[in-house]
């Protein structure tokens, strides 16, 4: 490049010229296209605003500097590193203290913990989210002594000697990740040491971040890793300078590898991956509309961000549920959610290198399984329906797990139970009955309403000793079959049509109330239309008369147990309702911190922690939200009517659209979809959302603060400027000194008490404790 520019006029070539080239500002301070010939020709003038910490040297050549003070005193890099030790400490102490209390099961402990146990005892479970917060619960606990014995019933359960610590460790430790990263974020984005240390205060003082990081729970996995995302993702962005270097490679996959982590601990993982993902797509319309970015290197950028962001995150999660797999293979209560095929990999199950009958017949012992992913087994049990729900007959369900109930009697219409000799076979078209085996009542339905399907048809259980009427003759039919064609067990998908009134036997989805045990609603539907609600197989299958077949043909591949279990999880999460006399949280609560959420305890005997935001935290950041519209409207109108912004304002203007914008969007994300979910919801569902609010709030009251020069004269504006940070980490120590008992427990009179630790604390009627 030099030996070009030697070409041209040498007294043009100095730095001074060919900084002015490089530099050109517009009037909201974004650096215009490059000239060629200059050290930054070719790189996106997106990504190329004001960094206070990029310096152009005495030959010519762009360079990350040291920061010095600035007129508002910027701290130097030196003080960075200091502040960010300071930060962690302080994380870390707040993080780990009385990590061990309470010394019994907490809240969502009962699950997680459990969910550990099986991990370590390579037991098969189900849960809606996907596994590797659990694998790694279950790795901690592995690698500090636990040995996966604890049941872990109910809260309240007593360690006593068995090694919780770890486990508890392992998610403080994540969680002791978040004050640091969001300094790290804030200090990218603004520049501004104060704004990054208030944004890392909010976080270490914050009552509800501390309780929900010292517990056995998913969120401070899940959370380290949105974090995680956003941090790499904004490094990735300040190295636009060096393309393809090694630092932003680095970068870029270390973007990917947190992405594929959100989404293994949860799928609110996914509203992480669109932030990432919008970034990207802006940066990529960015680079396309730099003209001296050839075609060619456009492609070489697109392809960098493919496989760092799509390819190699999509391989990790991949590779997590390949890890899940391999570990879980014994049998255990998650069987039933699954295909018999699913099952019959697992050690233990009754499926697993089974064999079996091949073709059905009369007078065989069967399981009915609904085809529809978690439609249950075919189930019956000596209650009735309550009165005013259909005909008061014995309930007919769909059962998720193993059970003696679900067994069926398969016996000709004709009350015939003689099967002497070689048993014959059931074929398409054939009319049976099934007679529960342990109540002796047949499957029957009638034109009655089903309990919550009301367009569909009640199924009960009704008869004495296999003797019933005519509404309880069924007529087989397999699916793409033909008349004359048997039953397979397993392979062939069945539907049972009604005799009597022309509907077919259905698994609508819907959990009974109390009354049916939460069980799933089976109803006859006239819609005769094949889904996999109405298709059923059969998987036990006895009958000694019969010759058996082994089952081990039937095992599936990877990508189709992948799928499946997706599948099941997402149904599952969608069927998540509260329960009666549960609290369900609504989303509007979340930002004003209406109601927190009880982890331990209720009554002044116990040992109580109470899940609740610091007050002073979320109503900071519920205002600086507020803050945030107002001032990026304003400004946005300012410069849209060609107001000329002063150099000050202009890093202003940048840092509040750019770096605010980014964390905004980042709020919006997770938080918003929550109003449109149908399932149950909870306090704690906020808090990634409130990791955003609270960057966000350093930012804005940074830039607010930064700006008073417009009311106050700049000299008595530079002492609000520092003085204002210094009074809202003090406001933030005092408050956390407060409301501290909330984390850390409780024990003796409630807040109503004057002798209590919380007294003249409870400022909202809805805090509980």
């Amino acid at each position: 490049m030099e030996d070009r520019l030697k070409e041209h006029d040498t007294r043009r070539d100095t730095p001074a010229v060919r900084h002015r080239k490089a530099c050109k500002v517009n009037e909201v301070g974004e650096r215009l296209p490059h000239a060629k010939g200059s050290p930054l020709c070719g790189v996106s003038k997106k990504n190329i605003t004001i960094n206070p910490a990029i310096r152009l040297t005495s030959n010519g050549e762009y360079k990350r500097l040291p920061r010095r003070d600035g007129p508002l005193g910027s701290p130097c890099r030196n003080d960075n590193v200091y502040t960010l030790v300071v930060v962690v400490v302080l994380s870390v102490c707040t993080r780990f203290y009385k990590i061990a209390e309470p010394t019994h099961v907490c809240w969502d402990e009962t699950h997680f913990g459990k969910m550990g146990s099986y991990y370590i005892n390579r037991t098969f479970f189900f849960d809606v989210h996907p596994p590797l917060g659990k694998m790694l619960i279950g790795l901690a606990g592995y690698l500090t002594g636990y040995d996966g014995t604890f049941p872990f019933i109910k809260p309240g359960d007593k360690y006593e000697h068995h090694n919780y610590i770890g486990m508890r460790g392992f998610c403080a430790a994540l969680g002791s990740c978040l004050p640091p990263f969001a300094f790290l974020i804030v200090l990218e984005l603004s520049s501004s040491t104060p704004a990054a240390l208030v944004a890392a205060c909010l976080l270490i003082f914050d009552t509800g971040c501390i309780t929900v990081s010292q517990y056995i729970l998913l969120d401070p996995i899940l959370m380290f890793f949105i974090m995680g995302s956003v941090l790499c993702m904004v490094k990735f962005n300040t190295q636009s300078l060096r393309p393809f270097s090694f630092s932003w490679g680095l970068w870029l996959l270390l973007t990917g590898v947190c992405l594929s982590g959100s989404l293994g601990v949860k799928f609110v993982g996914l509203f992480v991956i669109l932030l990432v993902g919008l970034n990207t797509v802006s940066d990529l319309w960015m680079l396309l509309g730099d003209l001296r970015l050839s075609l060619m290197d456009f492609g070489k950028h697109l392809l960098a961000r493919v496989f760092g962001l799509i390819m190699l995150p999509s391989f990790l999660y991949t590779t997590i549920f390949a890890v899940h797999f391999i570990v879980l293979n014994s049998s255990g209560p998650g069987d039933g959610f699954f295909s018999s095929g699913f099952q019959s990999r697992l050690i233990g199950n009754n499926l697993h290198n089974a064999s079996m009958p091949e073709y059905l017949a009369y007078g065989s012992i069967i399981t009915v399984k609904n085809l529809r992913i978690a439609g249950g087994y075919l189930h019956s049990h000596w209650h009735l329906y309550p009165e005013g729900v259909g005909v008061q007959q014995q309930q007919v369900t769909a059962y998720m797990h193993k059970d003696y109930n679900n067994l069926w009697l398969v016996k000709r219409p004709d009350d015939s139970d003689a099967y002497t000799g070689t048993p014959e076979l059931v074929r398409h078209g054939d009319i049976i009955r099934l007679e529960h085996k342990e109540t002796t009542r047949n499957l029957h339905s009638h034109y009655h309403k089903a309990p919550l399907t009301k367009k569909h048809q009640q199924v009960t259980g009704y008869g004495i000793n296999g003797t019933g009427d005519l509404n309880d003759l069924w007529q087989v039919e397999v699916c793409g079959g033909k008349n004359g064609d048997p039953v397979k067990v397993l392979r062939s998908k069945v539907r049972f049509l009604h005799r009597s009134t022309g509907c077919v036997l259905y698994s609508s989805g819907k959990t009974l109330p109390k009354w049916g045990w939460e069980q799933v609603e089976v109803t006859c539907s006239p819609y005769v239309k094949e889904s996999p609600n109405s298709q059923w197989n059969i998987e036990d299958h006895i009958n000694p008369k019969l010759p058996n077949i082994s089952l081990s043909v039937l095992k599936p591949t990877f990508l189709e147990v992948l799928w499946e279990s997706h599948i099941v999880m997402i149904r599952g999460n969608s069927g998540l309702k509260p329960k009666d006399n549960e609290v369900n949280s609504k989303p509007w609560h979340w930002p004003i911190n209406y109601q927190g959420l009880r982890f331990s305890g209720v009554n002044e005997t116990e040992y109580r922690v109470y899940l609740l935001g610091n007050p002073i935290t979320w109503w900071l950041n519920l205002f600086s939200l507020g803050l945030f519209v107002v001032m990026a409207t304003v400004l946005a109108v300012a410069v849209q009517r060609g107001v000329e912004l002063q150099e000050q304002r202009k890093v202003c203007y940048n840092t509040l659209m750019k770096g605010g914008g980014i964390l905004f969007l980042g709020w919006m994300l997770h938080y918003l979809p929550f109003y449109i979910m149908g399932r149950v919801l909870y306090y704690h569902h906020y808090f990634p959302a409130m990791l955003f609010s609270s960057m966000l709030t350093g930012i804005t009251l940074d830039v607010f603060l930064k700006n008073l020069d417009i009311i106050f004269r700049p000299s008595i504006a530079h002492y609000f400027w520092r003085g204002g940070h210094s009074i809202l980490i003090l406001g933030l120590i005092y408050s956390f000194y407060l409301f501290h008992p909330l984390s850390y427990g409780m024990s003796g009179p409630l807040s109503d008490d004057p002798a209590s630790s919380m007294a003249g604390l409870k400022w909202l009627d809805s805090w509980e404790f």
